[in-house]
């Protein structure tokens, strides 16, 4: 596909989202009805997609309008790309721009934030210092991040391997085993590496805050709220203690056991009815449900879609899951709470809730990364009981 096909697919997709169907839909739909289209052409107009949704504000004010061939008409011109020679009309381009779009239109005195207004009084600003440029990063490409295993490999031995594969990394000064893909990424998953477990894909931010849990050499962990099973893994990978994982949707773990195998450690998944039976544990760690906002730069479509209701959803969910994983923690062990949400009510006021439901904890760890500190932006704090001590 010539650019300009790519572009005028974008357009299409873009159409059947702002219609209300998923963007992956949207573009599952299309590859389907584009047999022609090769790896690349997909991974382009997926690209052109994601680009537009990460900064659909702005492209509607560039584009002038919220259809997408006003968005992509947007996207070309914060590109710094004219966009009369792929708006030509001619072949599969989209049609040539009318006397109106062939001009920019009159931009606002503030460029747009790139988020619902609504959210912005939702942004932690005690822990947030620079909004403006926090904006601004979160209308980038999020970087891929992997982990290196280490029982199966030091970081200049997988870093060395994945380049012989084709894929180059830089490990993080401050977590080594943290390796940023530099180039290749779209490699990873069939390099030697991958497939023999050396690294595991994960992004820097819960690696950074995996790190800072102050883990039992022996005893018990539970991953309350798994998930894929990835904080599981690096948990494992870190100590010699049993490690459970658990999910309200036991689907979503199916591929740990091969996971695990390949990197060389054993984690047992338990249903609901058998976790009080394992525990109580020394470690209870729960990634709970969030408006994953500080994702949005792998996920741009989830802020367009999240409503005030459906985060008034998110936070009592959570409240629960806090509660219930609770009765499971051992009496002198940790109860962890994870987000990765930028948002104040999901993060410091959902454990400021709990101290006050439960005055026999207290907070003895809290922090927030953000893409400007980290990656992704997540939430982490550390919970434990007490009789005399008060909330740090």
């Amino acid at each position: 596909m010539r650019p300009e096909a790519r572009y005028a697919a974008a357009i299409d997709v873009l159409d059947a989202w702002h219609g209300g169907m998923p963007a992956e839909q949207a573009l599952t739909r299309w590859a389907r009805g584009a047999r022609y289209a090769g790896s690349k052409d997909r991974a382009a107009v997926r690209d052109h997609v994601f680009d537009v949704l990460r900064r659909k504000a702005s492209c509607a004010v560039h584009g002038g309008g919220e259809t997408g061939r006003a968005l992509v008409l947007g996207l070309l011109r914060l590109s710094g790309i004219d966009p009369a020679p792929i708006f030509s009309g001619e072949g599969h381009a989209p049609e040539a721009l009318t006397e109106a779009e062939r001009f920019a239109p009159s931009l606002p005195d503030h460029a747009p934030l790139d988020v619902p207004d609504w959210m912005l009084a939702e942004l932690d600003d005690n822990r947030i210092a620079d909004r403006a440029a926090l904006f601004s990063a979160m209308t980038m490409r999020a970087p891929v991040w992997v982990r290196v295993n280490n029982r199966k490999a030091k970081p200049d031995y997988a870093m060395e391997l994945l380049q012989s594969d084709g894929v180059l990394c830089q490990p993080d000064a401050r977590l080594p085993t943290a390796l940023k893909v530099l180039e290749g990424a779209r490699r990873l998953r069939q390099s030697q590496p991958y497939a023999e477990g050396l690294v595991e894909v994960q992004d820097l931010s819960p690696q950074l805050a995996v790190t800072r849990l102050d883990l039992p050499e022996t005893g018990c962990v539970l991953d309350y709220c798994a998930g894929g099973g990835g904080k599981a893994l690096a948990i494992s990978d870190r100590t010699d203690a049993a490690v459970f994982a658990h999910d309200a949707l036991p689907r979503r773990m199916a591929d740990l056991p091969v996971r695990a195998a390949r990197a060389g450690v054993h984690i047992t998944q338990l249903d609901t009815d058998a976790l009080e039976g394992a525990g109580p544990y020394d470690l209870v760690l729960t990634d709970v449900p969030c408006s994953g906002s500080g994702t949005w730069r792998r996920d741009p479509e989830a802020k367009w879609r999240l409503t005030p209701d459906r985060l008034a959803e998110l936070i009592k969910v959570q409240a629960g899951i806090l509660d219930s994983a609770a009765a499971l923690v051992a009496e002198l062990g940790q109860l962890v709470y994870m987000t990765c949400s930028l948002f104040r009510a999901e993060n410091d006021a959902q454990i400021e809730g709990f101290l006050a439901r439960n005055p026999e904890w207290r907070c003895t760890m809290r922090h927030l990364d953000t893409p400007l500190t980290a990656s992704d932006g997540f939430f982490s704090a550390v919970l434990t009981r007490t009789t005399d001590s008060p909330d740090a």
